[in-house]
């Protein structure tokens, strides 16, 4: 398909990968894409871009020069392919998965880039699923509580491990020396629109959820001497900056970056976003009410309300994070198709494999169809989905994942069954706080990769009792990024009308059984009782379980000859 209409180009940085995508502004028609893979994709055991030092467990870092590599090769290819001439293009819309922080300069040199710090793994970006900040993000919470502060019930009670202030906090009390030579820290949504336009412009999303900005200001200095003295200027030295709304032009594109793209300099770049949000409006879904559920290695739930509630575990509520005027929710689940991935990837028998190889087809497809022969409950299994913790509710990355009932007759498509049952019971328990909160889901409206599993979405309509829509589009972020773009670009007044014009979404396109969805009750309601037992205190196994883990990973570091010991295992001597 060719066209000499404007068109945008729409990037969404993933965990592994960023795609560029060409999108005509008229009407939201996708012309070409490109994927260029992260070289160094995500470093969770070993900091492989220096000498491969191991790293601690709950690390997850990666390169910031990896995201320009994107632009510089990804862009020109999209244009190719979608047979346009860089004129036509007008803006430029990225996003990013989130919260995922860089440590830069003054003038936006990550630290790893500098000599001295290239074998320090502080000095990396800290990708979303680092979930080292734990002790931190505990202590964040428990005095905010015992304060009283107000900004604590707009996150549900809790600030995560995976946010900007538990994570910097870490790097100030596990490698101070990196964390004053810190300039900035910044969300990887800025930074690569900083890298774009040569203008550093916060957004207002990732500032809202990740960053605890609520009425115009951030945790005072006062509640961050508290937490430690040395963290009582993080705000006014190291976050604070000007704030863009979402769908505003952050600056033009700069000469250096139109030369790695191939487009013209000056054309509009809309302010960063992160890839769940930007994903509503290209669902055309961002009325009170929808629930979008972005479903891939993580899912993330966003949606809009007409009114400010308090809902317990959320990731929490901010004016203007989706859309303009209205207060945009989110919460989330940590691991979903991860844990798919884990369990195919490292407990399914040869035989399978043989089997699916030999059918032409995937091993999650044969699972899948293995798993759909049977009736609910015929597994006899119950299994929690905190593989990667718990974002919502409990928003606790010290939990971990279970799987009850099983016995020498249970197969391996009734374990894969009972996971993705688990995931799916996690958006339940999700709804369910926000319906108990006075913020309603009426209409659950799913995007991402595992669309493509049929038996999933119906599992996730039964189990939830909701009608679930489903997006139009395979590439959800960046068309949401696109559509941003355009706002940015002038073309429309704003986000809700061009998602409006270039969005769309199948509606009810799955609708639950009743006879399943009544079976799936009983069923939920173990997933709960486990749920609480293990997630409310009930007992602390799977805390003291990681702890013993961390210990040993410390004395085995230990034992290694000195020039293989860095700063980790400081650090993770002070965490056991």
């Amino acid at each position: 398909m060719t066209t000499t209409d404007p068109v945008v180009i729409g990037i969404d940085f993933g965990t592994l990968s960023g795609r560029a995508l060409v999108v005509r502004v008229s009407d939201g028609a996708e012309l070409g894409s490109a994927v260029h893979d992260y070289p160094h994709a995500v470093m969770d055991d070993a900091l492989t871009a220096h000498r491969g030092e191991p790293l601690p467990p709950e690390w997850a870092l990666q390169v910031p020069a990896d995201y320009v590599e994107v632009l510089k090769t990804a862009v020109p290819a999209a244009v190719e392919a979608a047979g346009v001439s860089p004129e036509q293009v007008v803006g430029i819309g990225t996003d990013f998965t989130a919260c995922t922080m860089v440590p830069t300069t003054d003038d936006g040199t990550p630290l790893n880039e500098l000599e001295e710090y290239g074998d320090r793994p502080h000095a990396y970006t800290k990708l979303w699923k680092h979930h080292a900040a734990q002790g931190q993000a505990d202590r964040i919470n428990e005095l905010a509580h015992s304060r009283g502060e107000d900004w604590i019930g707009r996150y549900g009670g809790f600030i995560s491990s995976e946010w900007e202030f538990a994570k910097g906090l870490q790097i100030l009390e596990e490698d101070s020396e990196l964390y004053a030579a810190i300039d900035h820290w910044v969300e990887a949504a800025d930074w690569i629109v900083w890298q774009l336009t040569g203008q550093y412009v916060r957004n207002a999303c990732t500032a809202g959820y990740k960053g605890i900005y609520q009425d115009g200001s951030y945790p005072s200095q006062d509640f961050l001497a508290a937490l430690n003295p040395e963290f009582a200027d993080f705000v006014a030295e190291k976050l604070d900056h000007r704030i863009g709304e979402l769908g505003e032009n952050a600056g033009g594109l700069s000469e250096e970056a139109a030369g790695w793209t191939g487009l013209r300099p000056g054309i509009a770049v809309s302010v960063g976003n992160v890839d769940a949000h930007v994903t509503a409006p290209a669902a055309d879904a961002v009325d009170s009410g929808q629930m979008v559920a972005i479903m891939g290695t993580s899912t993330c739930h966003v949606m809009n309300g007409d009114r400010l509630a308090e809902v317990p575990g959320m990731c929490g509520v901010v004016d203007g994070g989706i859309l303009a005027g209205a207060w945009g929710y989110e919460a989330g689940q940590s691991g979903v198709g991860d844990i798919f991935g884990w369990y195919v990837d490292n407990q399914v028998p040869a035989s399978y494999a043989e089997e699916a190889s030999s059918r032409g087809i995937g091993l999650h497809e044969l699972l899948t169809e293995k798993a759909a022969a049977q009736p609910v409950g015929a597994h006899g299994l119950v299994a929690l989905d905190w593989h990667s913790g718990n974002r919502s509710v409990l928003v606790d990355h010290e939990l971990s994942g279970l799987i009850v009932g099983l016995t020498l007759t249970t197969r391996p498509e009734e374990v894969y069954r009972a996971l993705l049952e688990a995931t799916a019971y996690g958006t339940r328990t999700i709804i369910e706080s926000f319906g108990d909160s006075g913020v309603p889901v009426t209409e659950l409206v799913v995007a991402g990769g595992l669309l493509k599993n049929r038996f999933l979405m119906q599992l996730y309509s039964d189990i939830t009792r909701l009608p679930i829509s489903t997006i139009v589009s395979e590439q959800g972020p960046a068309l949401g990024s696109a559509v941003h773009a355009a706002v940015a670009a002038g073309h429309y007044a704003d986000v809700r009308a061009a998602g409006a014009a270039m969005g769309g979404r199948v509606e009810r396109a799955y609708t639950p059984d009743p006879a399943a969805a009544d079976a799936y009750d009983e069923l939920f309601a173990e997933y709960t009782r486990l749920h609480d037992h293990f997630g409310r205190g009930g007992d602390d196994m799977m805390r003291r379980l990681k702890a013993i883990r961390r210990r040993a990973h410390a004395e085995q570091l230990a034992e290694q000859p000195a020039d293989r010991q860095t700063e980790t295992a400081a650090a993770e001597g002070a965490r056991a």
